[in-house]
């Protein structure tokens, strides 16, 4: 089928949704969809549409917007958790594999005998084209007194520059020995570790491209740790794979051992406080979560 809609003025894409049965005030509507584009709107408005594309009777821009801005500031409250996560896992790495192998020797494909040569050359030439990129002030400082020398950054300077990705290919390729020492640093299995990671990565680039987070299906599902090591993750609430709030709750167990300190749980559960309308079964919440361990 041929895609032939053509694209709408700001005007008539207000006029459509009035049309379709949105309570708001034309001027104002207008307004935000200048600020806000239709079709990432939509994806709040969705929960309130018919069979027929109309909304259901009552639907206020205000009930979309709420949806909007509860999830904008979800987002904030998720990036930060990640970013401690990450650097926690970044720390972990580099001291582990620059101990093995030295300054340089994550240059050697052997020292990552879970990455192909190829992989691995690749892997090199993402690092050094993101080092090139860098304007940070250490990079300028080595090039200038050891870049004679040494065309790539010593590991522990590296590492502050990889992407995640980078990171992750740096974790996937190292032995199941250093897989398993890093991960019994946060008490799971290394299998376990490998799928958050890689779950909270997909999480992390949604949220960096402002995507709609709250209801959304995971499609990068996290591993949950096994019932009869780990019971507290089944009972008496089974924390759910597919859903926002598994997420969640991986992050708050991570950060109990990164940053006990941190008041990011008080933060979330302020939020949800603030927003009892927003669907808490559309996050993933099972019923009675609050008694999980993991919450309490």
């Amino acid at each position: 089928m041929k895609y032939d809609k053509p694209p709408l003025s700001f005007e008539e894409q207000a006029g459509l949704l009035i049309k379709r049965g949105l309570v708001v005030d034309r001027v104002f509507l207008i307004d935000r969809l200048r600020n806000v584009n239709y079709y990432r709107l939509s994806g709040y408005l969705y929960p309130y549409r018919q069979p027929d594309d109309n909304f259901k009777p009552g639907t206020t821009f205000e009930k979309a917007w709420r949806h909007y801005t509860f999830d904008r500031r979800l987002r904030l409250i998720v990036m930060d958790a990640i970013e401690r996560v990450e650097v926690s896992i970044r720390t972990q790495l580099i001291c582990i594999l620059a101990h093995e192998s030295g300054a340089f020797g994550y240059t050697k494909q052997e020292i990552l005998p879970n990455l192909e040569a190829d992989d691995h050359s690749r892997w090199v030439d993402e690092i050094n084209k993101e080092v090139n990129r860098s304007h940070e002030q250490f990079v300028e400082h080595f090039r200038k007194k050891y870049g004679d020398n040494h065309a790539l950054l010593p590991l522990w300077m590296t590492g502050e520059i990889m992407s995640f990705g980078c990171i992750l290919t740096m974790y996937r390729g190292m032995t199941v020995a250093f897989k398993k020492e890093i991960a019994a640093y946060y008490g799971i299995p290394d299998e376990v570790l490998s799928s958050w990671l890689q779950t909270i990565n997909v999480i992390r680039n949604i949220c960096a491209h402002h995507s709609r987070l709250w209801n959304r299906e995971l499609g990068v599902k996290p591993y949950i740790p096994r019932k009869n090591k780990y019971p507290q993750w089944h009972e008496p609430v089974l924390i759910p794979q597919n859903r926002i709030f598994g997420v969640l709750t991986i992050l708050r167990y991570l950060l109990r051992i990164i940053a006990p300190q941190s008041q990011w749980e008080a933060r979330l559960l302020t939020l949800l406080d603030e927003y009892p309308e927003i669907s808490r079964w559309s996050m993933g919440f099972p019923d009675g979560w609050k008694e999980s361990p993991l919450w309490k």
